[in-house]
This record gives C-alpha cells, structure tokens and sequence, in this order.
C-alpha cells in the first residue's frame, strides 16, 4: 500500500469511506434512515446497536428485524445517531491501517461518551473487527462486544423471546467467514435456529471450520466479481443438494452475494438472516 501498488476498486470505496464514513457513497445523515417510527430506540441506554455500513444502506431489513426483536425482549437499547462511522473492516482488509484507525478511534471514543456497557451489531464482519480488531490495534474496550445470534440465543433461555410460530421449513446455515472461523461463533446461531418449531435443519457438508466462503469478502467483491458470484453460486448449489428451502446466514454481505447468486439462476431457494426468521417466529405486534 505505501509503494501505491492498489486497485482502483479498492480506491474507489476507501474514498468513500474518507469522504462519508461509508465504502458505498450513501449520504452520512441518511445512516439511520431505515428506523421505523414505531420502534423504541432510547437517546441513552447501557446496549448500543452498532448497525453497520452494508446493513444501514444496503440490507435495511435486517437492521430492521434486529431492532424490533429487541423492543419485543424488552431490552433498552441506542444507537450512535449521528456518530456511528464505518467500522473500518474495509480499510484493514485492504491494507490502509492509517485510515482503520481513524475509524476505530472515533467509534470506540463515541461508544466510551455513551457510557455503554455492551454492543450488538447483526452485521459479521463488524462484529469481527469489533471484537479483534479494535482491542489489537486501539486497546482493551470498556465495554463488552456481542453479535445479534449470541444475544438472541440469550434471550431466548432467558425466557425473553418465545418462539411460537412455526415455521415449516428445511433450513441450513451458512457460516459466514468473520463470524465462524474468524471469532468461533458456530453454535449460537444453530441454537437459535433449534428453538423455531418446525424448523428442521440441515447441514452442508462444509460447515463450521470448513465451511466455504460465500466469496464477497476482502475486497474480493469489488475487485473480482465473476469469482465472488462462483463462490456463492457453489454454496446455493451446496444448499440444494441437502434439500433446504431456505438459506440462512448471519452476515449482510453474505446475505447480499447469496441473494444475487439465487436470483442469477431464478432459484426458488429463499434466503434468509437470523434475524428475520426469528422475527416471523414471533408472535407479536410486528408480525
């Protein structure tokens, strides 16, 4: 990166990020734009949902169904409207260390003024570089790093959430890459998923630690896209093969490769994130 040995498509979105705190170019101030008026988001509380760049701008409903799970589990929760910038996972991958940690710093700095004591974030490769990334390169953080899959799992036992509604289908999941190998976060999603009646699920022969990539990640995406929609069309054929119906994941990247990959071959697989299916498997006013 110093020499100036990069790719123009990797230039492109760390302009992005530099110019509006996000690879894709979307207005700043529009961030938080996808909250629905009759969600309950607290101007202080000791959660703080961290969003995400791809989940605010580009896979809303995800954000969507996390915060509502939330307000049906009672849990008192902020955001950090306006404050909250790119994670910085972009930047690290693509080597410009410099500007991941002006990212980092900021959140973190902005996270430590909110007083909070626990973040959540649905999005998996913020999770990641919340939770390894930042202590790294910034520092122990005073405050505890959760994914939405371990959060709801908690819930769950806890008696929190009910899962009533059944959903009569053949899932299997796909281990996002920052999620599984990169944190060891296997279970909780499965965990999740067990608890939906009706649910029967299913695994891929490349699951966990061998799980494959879905191929979107790392800048691979925008560099590469032909190879980054082989991959995912590999893994929507792994699905078939096992019967689901539907594919379930934990990461909006993967969600938006996945989905592109169903929609390139018209098949009738669905695909879900955790957390819209927990969302239809609640009895609730917003379902």
């Amino acid at each position: 990166m110093e020499k100036g040995f990069t790719k123009p498509e990797h230039d492109a979105f760390i302009k992005r990020i530099e110019e509006v705190h996000n690879p894709y170019g979307e207005p700043h101030e529009e961030r938080m734009k996808w909250v629905q008026q009759e969600v309950k988001v607290a101007e202080k509380a000791d959660t703080a949902y961290f969003v995400g760049c791809t989940t605010a701008y580009r896979r809303p409903e995800i954000a969507d169904a996390t915060v509502k799970i939330l307000n049906i589990a009672g849990v008192n929760f902020m955001t950090l409207n306006p404050e909250e910038w790119c994670c910085g996972s972009p930047a690290l991958r693509v080597g410009r260390r410099n500007l991941f940690l002006k990212l980092a710093k900021h959140n973190v700095e902005a996270l430590r003024k909110a007083g909070v004591k626990r973040v959540v974030t649905s999005c998996a490769g913020c999770y990641r570089t919340l939770s390894q990334d930042y202590p790294e390169f910034v520092g122990e953080l005073p405050f505890k790093i959760l994914h939405s899959s371990e959060l709801i799992a908690e819930l769950i036992k806890e008696g929190h959430l009910k899962l009533t509604r059944e959903m009569p289908e053949t899932v299997t999941y796909h281990d996002p890459c920052h999620l599984g190998r990169h944190t060891g976060i296997y279970e909780p999603p499965r965990e999740v998923l067990k608890s939906i009646p009706s649910i029967k699920l299913v695994e891929m022969p490349r699951n966990r630690e061998t799980a494959l990539c879905c191929g979107a990640g790392g800048g691979v995406k925008a560099s590469f896209p032909d190879f980054a929609m082989q991959a995912a069309l590999e893994r929507v054929k792994e699905a078939h093969e096992v019967g689901a119906t539907a594919l379930v994941s934990t990461c909006p990247f993967c969600a938006h490769n996945l989905k592109d990959a169903i929609r390139k071959i018209e098949s009738p697989l669905k695909f879900y994130d955790l957390t819209e299916l927990v969302l239809k498997a609640i009895k609730s006013e917003y379902a």
